[in-house]
C-alpha cells in the first residue's frame, strides 16, 4: 500500500516571531544608571581637555606629595581599622568577660562621630595651648615647647590615628556579623584538634571572615579618601584637598578634573584588586549555624586586658571627643543660639530630607525593577547606579558642577539672543544640584537596604497579586511596601544621616550664603572658633547615633544565643 501524502500548500507558512520588549521597570533602571553615571563620565570627559599647562606645573611641584599622602593615609587607616575592628569583634563574639554585653553595641558608637569633628576635638585637646600639654608643662615645670617633645597633632600620622579611631566600626560591624554566621561544627573541630582560642581564630575564624573584613577595610579607606575637613585642617595635602584648591583657588576645571580622575582610578584599582583576590576563592560554612557559638571564658588578668582593649577605642573614638563637644556646647550654648545656627540646621534638615526621600524612591524603583526582570542589562545597570558611594565627594562635585554650569551658560546665552532675557543660574549653585549629588553618592545605601529586604519576600506573593489582577506598581504599593516599612525607614535614615555629615560636596556645590551644619562647623573652625561651632557639631553627632542604634539592634539577633539578655547571661561562659 502506498501512503497518501498531503497535497503541498499553495503558500509558505510564516512563523510569527514575537519580540519581547523590556518592561518599564527595567527601562527605568537603565535610565537611572545613565543619570547616576553622568557625573563620573563628565569628569572623565573634562579631564581630556587642556589644563593650559597647570597639570605639568602640578606634576613638577605638589603631585608627588598628593600621591604620597593619599597612599599613606589609605594604608595607615587600612592597617589600623583591621587591628582594632577584627580584634574587638573577636573578643566580644568569641570570648566571655565582664562588660561584654555592653561592648557589643558600644563599639559602634564612634561611627556617629564624623572624622573631621574628632580631628577638631583632639586638636583642641592636644595642641600646645590645649589642656594636655598644659598639664604636662605644669607637672614637670617646663615653660616652652623646646624643653620637651610631644607628638605633632596636625600631621599625616595624626590624621591616620584619628580616622582609624572613628572608622574602625566598619570592620568591626562586618567582621562580627561574619563571626556570628560561622559554623559551630568547624570551630568545634578546631578545638577537638587541640587548637586554643588564638590558634583557632587565626586558622579558622579569620580566613572565613576574610571577605567581610576586606569589604569593611574598603569602606573605611574610601571614607578616608573622601575626607576633606581633617586633612585640610591638618595641612596634609591629599588629592581631595588638591581638587578643592585647583578648582576654587586656580579656577581651572580641566586640571581639577584630571586630579579627580587620578583619585577615581585609585579607588577603582582598590575595588578591582579586592575582587580579583577573592575571585578564585570560596568561603563556605557547614551546618551548625543554628546553635550558639562556643565561648572562651577569660579569667584574670586576660579578662581585664580584654575589657581595656574594648574600652579604649570607645573612649578615644567617641567619649573623649564627644565630651569636648558637650563641654563647649554647654559653655557657649546661649551665645551660639543665633540666626546662623538655626538657619544651618534648617538647611541641613531640608537637603538631607530631600536626598533621603529621593534616594528611597529611586532605590525602591531599582530594587523592584531588578526583582521583575533580573536580566544581565538590569543587573549591570544596578551595579553602575550603586558606584557613587565608592566615588569621593570631591570627584562627584566636579562632575555635577561643571556640566550644570555649562548648561546654565548655554541656556542663558540662548535666552539673551532670542528674547533678551537673562535666566541666570538654573541648576548650578542650587539646592537641586546639591540634592542630586547627595542622591548619586548615597544611592547605594538606599538600594542595598531595599534590595535585601525585597529578596526576603517570597515570589509567591507577586504571583498571587497578579492572579488577582494587580499590576506591578499596585503590587509594590499594596503588598511589598507594608512588609518593607522598617527597611524603607532604615534606608532613609542612613541617607539622611550621611547627608547631615557630608562636607566636601556641600562646600563645592552649595548655593551662595547657604550653610549646613557641616559647613557651619568648618567655617568657624577655620577661623579658630571651635567653641562656637561645638553645638552644631554635637547636633551632627546626635543625628549620627540613629543608625548606630539600628545597626546594634540588627546584629544583636543575628544568631540564636548571640544577643545577651543582660549582664548575667553575657558573662556566663558557653564552653
Amino acid at each position: 500500500m502506498h501512503s497518501i501524502q498531503p497535497p503541498p500548500l499553495a503558500y509558505p507558512v510564516r512563523r510569527r516571531i514575537y519580540l519581547r520588549l523590556p518592561n518599564r521597570w527595567a527601562v527605568g533602571v537603565v535610565l537611572i544608571a545613565a543619570v547616576v553615571a553622568g557625573p563620573v563620565l563628565a569628569v572623565m570627559a573634562i579631564a581630556l581637555q587642556s589644563s593650559q599647562g597647570l597639570w605639568a606645573h602640578l606634576a613638577s611641584t605638589v603631585l608627588a606629595g598628593y600621591v604620597f599622602n593619599t597612599l599613606g593615609l589609605a594604608l595607615g587607616v587600612g592597617v589600623g581599622v583591621v587591628v582594632i575592628g577584627v580584634g574587638t569583634a573577636w573578643l566580644v563574639t568569641m570570648c566571655r568577660f565582664p562588660g561584654r554585653w555592653v561592648f557589643q553595641w558600644a563599639l559602634l558608637l564612634p561611627l556617629a562621630m564624623p572624622t573631621y569633628l574628632a580631628a577638631y576635638a583632639y586638636t583642641d585637646l592636644l595642641e600646645f595651648a590645649g589642656p594636655v600639654q598644659g598639664w604636662v608643662r605644669a607637672l614637670f615645670g617646663w615653660q616652652s615647647k623646646a624643653e620637651y617633645w610631644f607628638p605633632e597633632v596636625r600631621s599625616l600620622g595624626g590624621a591616620i590615628a584619628f580616622m582609624t579611631l572613628v572608622l574602625y566600626p566598619y570592620v568591626y560591624l562586618l567582621c562580627r556579623a561574619s563571626l556570628l554566621e560561622q559554623s559551630v561544627g568547624v570551630l568545634e573541630a578546631a578545638r577537638s584538634l587541640g587548637q586554643g582560642p588564638w590558634r583557632s581564630f587565626c586558622s579558622v575564624a579569620l580566613p572565613l571572615a576574610r571577605p567581610a573584613i576586606v569589604i569593611g577595610v574598603l569602606l573605611a579607606v574610601m571614607e578616608s579618601l573622601n575626607d576633606f575637613g581633617t586633612v585640610e585642617y591638618f595641612a596634609v595635602p591629599t588629592f581631595t584637598v588638591g581638587i578643592y584648591r585647583v578648582w576654587f583657588g586656580m579656577n581651572n576645571a580641566p586640571a581639577a578634573a584630571q586630579l579627580a580622575t587620578v583619585l577615581l582610578t585609585f579607588v577603582i584599582v582598590l575595588i578591582w584588586l579586592e575582587r580579583t583576590a577573592r575571585r578564585s576563592r570560596r568561603f563556605h560554612t557547614a551546618s551548625g549555624k543554628g546553635r550558639p557559638l562556643p565561648g572562651y571564658e577569660l579569667r584574670a588578668p586576660l579578662a581585664g586586658l580584654a575589657f581595656a582593649a574594648c574600652l579604649a577605642p570607645i573612649l578615644l573614638g567617641f567619649l573623649l571627643p564627644g565630651g569636648v563637644l558637650l563641654r563647649y556646647s554647654l559653655a557657649t550654648l546661649g551665645k551660639s543660639l543665633h540666626v546662623g545656627l538655626a538657619t544651618a540646621m534648617a538647611n541641613s534638615l531640608l537637603v538631607s530630607s530631600l536626598a533621603a526621600t529621593t534616594a528611597i524612591a529611586v532605590g525602591l524603583s531599582m530594587a523592584y525593577g531588578l526583582r521583575l526582570g533580573s536580566g544581565g542589562l538590569v543587573r549591570a545597570a544596578t551595579r553602575i547606579a550603586s558606584i557613587g558611594y565608592a566615588v569621593p565627594g570631591a570627584v562627584l562635585a566636579i562632575g555635577v558642577l561643571i556640566p550644570a554650569t555649562r548648561l546654565d551658560n548655554a541656556v542663558d546665552a540662548f535666552m539673551r539672543d532670542a528674547f533678551g532675557i537673562s535666566t541666570g543660574l538654573l541648576l548650578s549653585g542650587t539646592v537641586a544640584a546639591l540634592t542630586f549629588a547627595y542622591v548619586v553618592r548615597f544611592l547605594a545605601l538606599s538600594f542595598g537596604t531595599l534590595e535585601a529586604s525585597l529578596t526576603k519576600i517570597t515570589p509567591r506573593m507577586d504571583d498571587a497579586a497578579r492572579s488577582l489582577g494587580s499590576r506591578p506598581a499596585a503590587t509594590l504599593w499594596r503588598v511589598h511596601l507594608p512588609l518593607m516599612r522598617g527597611s524603607v525607614l532604615t534606608a532613609g535614615m542612613l541617607v539622611f544621616v550621611d547627608g547631615m555629615k557630608e562636607l566636601p560636596m556641600t562646600l563645592m556645590l552649595r548655593p551662595f550664603n547657604f550653610d549646613t551644619l557641616a559647613t557651619y562647623v568648618y567655617e568657624r573652625v577655620s577661623y579658630e572658633l571651635f567653641p562656637e561651632a561645638a553645638p552644631a557639631a554635637l547636633a551632627i553627632v546626635l543625628a549620627g547615633l540613629l543608625p548606630v542604634i539600628v545597626l546594634s539592634r540588627s546584629i544583636a539577633g543575628a544568631r540564636p544565643g548571640a544577643a545577651a539578655a543582660g549582664p548575667r547571661s553575657a558573662s556566663r561562659g558557653a564552653g
